[in-house]
Parts: structure tokens; C-alpha cells; sequence
């Protein structure tokens, strides 16, 4: 089991620096597909519970800004403190991680947030 969370980690990990690189050279296409296999890998994490969630908390000290922020998007009802720190540190950066950030505290601050609901 371990071994599998860990391995959907990094297919999440991998997928949302592809699809910012993507982003970055105009390749919507693309980002597009990246997009979706880094939610697929979301996705199974969720169904593994908080083991899952908690195998994605490595990910808030990555050094890729787009690899943490997605990841404290998603983990935002899990590891509140947390997650907010990473979102608001990256706010204040630039790029896709900041405006993804930015959204993320939007949308968690206005109760629309609903990326992992319980």
C-alpha cells in the first residue's frame, strides 16, 4: 500500500511541473493531459483516506512553488495551518503557483473550496 501511495505522489508530482511546463510554452494541449493524470492520481489518493492525504504532506516542502501549492490546495481541510502557510507564502510570489495560490485561499476563505470535501 505504501509503496503505491507513493507512487501515485510522484505521478502527481510529475504531472503538475509537466503541465506548468506546458503552460509556460503555450501548449494547452498538453497541460490539459497532464492535468488530468496528475487529478487521476488525486483522485486514488483520496480513496486511500487520510492515508492518502497524509502521503501527499511530503509534498508541501517540495521545491517546485506549482508542486506545493497543488498540493496545499488539496490538502487545505486536511493540514489547515499548513496548507495556508504554503498558499500564502506562494501568493506573494509570481507565476502559475501565485495565482493558483491565490485562488485557493479565495475559495477556501469564501467556503467554496471543495477539492477533498469530507
Amino acid at each position: 500500500m505504501a509503496k503505491n501511495l507513493e507512487r501515485l505522489v510522484e505521478e502527481f508530482t510529475e504531472n503538475v511541473a509537466a503541465q506548468t511546463e506546458a503552460i509556460r510554452s503555450g501548449d494547452a494541449k498538453t497541460g490539459n493531459k497532464h492535468a488530468s493524470r496528475y487529478i487521476s492520481a488525486l483522485k486514488k489518493l483520496r480513496l486511500a483516506g487520510d492515508a492518502g492525504r497524509e502521503a501527499l504532506t511530503v509534498l508541501l516542502k517540495h521545491p517546485r512553488a506549482d508542486v506545493r501549492v497543488s498540493a496545499a490546495g488539496f490538502l487545505l481541510r486536511y493540514r489547515t495551518a499548513e496548507a495556508k502557510a504554503v498558499l500564502e507564502a506562494a501568493a506573494t510570489g509570481g507565476g502559475v503557483a501565485a495565482i493558483d495560490a491565490i485562488m485557493a485561499l479565495k475559495h477556501w476563505e469564501e467556503g467554496t473550496w471543495n477539492l477533498d470535501p469530507e
